[in-house]
């Protein structure tokens, strides 16, 4: 059984900096491409940030470039998202995705073909 499993979540301060882990289970994905989204209540999936197989090409989106990092560890089969300079409007679910098909758009949730069940991150004032 495939399983992404996100952990690292919790209460962060403003201003602050934090690490999400993403492990995966069942198969190796160290020929996939693996990304972070984040969902608030009431809000759709928001893509945050891909890697490609092997590290060299990652992606971010607007709202959270220069301010995270995607990186991963194919021997671990485990990707990370550093988050620096947090913000309030950072308080989401964050989940981990794996496995876009080739020509597929990252940015859309319904692209990816595996998903953790996510990991809570508020961000304090």
């Amino acid at each position: 059984q495939v399983q992404l499993t996100e952990s690292g979540g919790g209460l962060v301060q403003a201003g602050g900096s934090h690490t999400l882990s993403c492990a995966a289970s069942g198969r190796a994905f160290s020929d996939d491409a693996m990304g972070w989204f984040r969902q608030s209540p009431g809000k759709e999936r928001e893509f945050l940030a891909s890697i490609g197989w092997n590290g060299a090409t990652t992606y971010y989106a607007d709202s959270v470039k220069g301010r995270f990092t995607i990186s991963r560890d194919n021997a671990k089969n485990t990707v990370y998202l550093l988050m620096n300079n947090l913000a309030p409007e950072d308080t989401a679910v964050y989940l981990c995705t794996g496995v876009l098909p080739i020509g597929r758009n990252s940015k859309v949730a319904e692209s990816w073909n595996y998903w953790g069940q996510g990991t809570q991150v508020t961000v304090t004032v």
